[in-house]
């Protein structure tokens, strides 16, 4: 009886310790998440700068700076299928690495230079997410999965945040747009340093087996063809594309020249969008994970979207203080993140960090080509002339549709939270 005893503690105190292990892992990927986001997001507060320095238009600038999402969205499918066979610590470190090496390429102000910068800075980045929830998937119990996932979202969008609450200021200071960049790119270089001495080894691949690249395409071959993965790409897709392409690129031009608001309150105001996602992504997560549902925290977070958004671009300007439009839009689109638990939930648990990078596949997939769609629509509509209100409202009105079919596909995905009841269980 003592011997059980003894054996019991010390299997308690192993388990904690694992805890702990996974707990400082978490973390440390989450800050990399963060330190991602705010190099994604801070070319939107150096447009005009941008395009003196390339020699290019701001729509030759959109396309330069969305070469991001070319780069983040392929290698999501990477990066998850690497998790689950080589584990993160494999990865991440030189992942972060190629975020610096991207930064500094971008600093050199050559387009073509800059444009491979950008790219690769999205292929190494997407590794920050990716292993972030890929750890805590595989660490912690599976009723906190959504709150885990949007609390990996809200590193992010805090880094989101910080690359325009505290980058405008600097940049409206007189930081030279370049030294910004070439700052950036030593701290991944550091980054990765740390990653790769702190982060610890995985004792065993999660596939267990050695099929190689058969294993990987099989793998993909499972989740893809699960119509329940294709819906979450979809719906994530659909409820990121207004914060990735409208907030984070064109927001501070669209309260400049659609509102003739000046440049530090613009800032500020579209800062307040990726502000709401670090309140939003736990928030709703741990809601869903409270009442054990997925869809119901999903359609109430796109339709609240869906009524920000149609007020920001058609509604009367001074109704609702400034910067509450950006920062319940913010919130709302927290529900972006509750698709990351799905896929997981909908597809086998070995197959986590595959499931994982698929949904971010599809997810970001629309922000690489839709981004130069939305800059060159909007181009269009204005016919060379100055920006106005009418022509973001022509440009950028299809993403309310877009809000509307993910509602639309979010009443057709199959529910799968803890909280499920035995009809739709059976259902799946």
């Amino acid at each position: 009886m003592e011997m059980t005893s003894t054996i019991e503690a010390t299997d308690k105190t192993a388990a904690r310790g694992n805890i702990r292990v996974a707990v400082v892992a978490w973390l440390l990927v989450s800050v990399y998440y963060f330190y991602q986001y705010s190099l994604r997001s801070a070319p939107a507060l150096m447009v005009p700068q941008l395009s003196e320095a390339f020699g290019v238009s701001a729509f030759g600038v959109a396309s330069i700076v969305g070469l991001f999402y070319y780069g983040y969205s392929p290698f999501s499918l990477v990066a998850g299928a690497g998790m689950d066979r080589l584990g993160p610590r494999k990865l991440i470190p030189f992942a972060a690495l190629a975020v610096g090496i991207g930064s500094l390429l971008f600093a050199t102000g050559n387009p073509t230079v800059a444009s491979f910068g950008r790219f690769i800075q999205g292929a190494g980045g997407v590794f920050a997410l990716v292993g972030a929830i890929y750890i805590a998937s595989k660490n912690f119990p599976a009723n906190q999965a959504a709150t885990l996932i949007g609390a990996t979202q809200m590193f992010g969008m805090a880094g989101g945040s910080a690359g325009q609450f505290v980058v405008g200021p600097l940049i409206a200071g007189g930081l030279a747009w370049y030294t910004f960049w070439n700052g950036m790119g030593v701290i991944a270089l550091v980054l990765g340093v740390v990653l790769f001495f702190l982060l610890p080894s995985q004792e065993k691949k999660a596939t267990g087996g050695d099929g190689g690249m058969k294993t990987v395409i099989a793998g993909f071959k499972r989740v893809f063809s699960n119509p329940q993965s294709i819906y979450c790409g979809l719906i994530a897709g659909l409820l990121f594309i207004p914060t990735t392409i409208f907030d984070m690129v064109w927001g501070v031009r669209f309260l400049q020249e659609a509102h003739g608001i000046g440049y530090s309150e613009s800032v500020f105001r579209s800062a307040t969008v990726p502000f709401g996602w670090i309140i939003g992504c736990p928030l709703l997560g741990f809601i869903s994970d409270k009442i054990g549902r997925r869809k119901p925290v999903i359609m109430g977070g796109a339709f609240v979207l869906g009524v920000c958004l149609l007020w920001i671009l058609f509604g009367v300007p001074g109704v609702f203080p400034p910067y509450m439009l950006g920062l319940i839009a913010g919130i709302a689109s927290g529900a972006a993140m509750i698709p990351y638990t799905v896929i997981k939930e909908a597809n086998p648990p070995e197959l986590g960090g595959t499931a994982t990078g698929v949904v971010n596949f599809i997810n970001f997939t629309f922000s690489a080509l839709l981004g130069p769609v939305f800059g060159w629509l909007l181009q269009k509509v204005a016919g060379g002339k100055t920006f106005g209100l009418d022509d973001y409202q022509t440009a950028f009105s299809p993403l309310l549709i877009g809000v509307g079919i993910a509602i639309v596909l979010t009443v057709i995905l199959k529910e799968t939270g803890p909280g499920k009841s035995p009809g739709v269980e059976a259902e799946a």
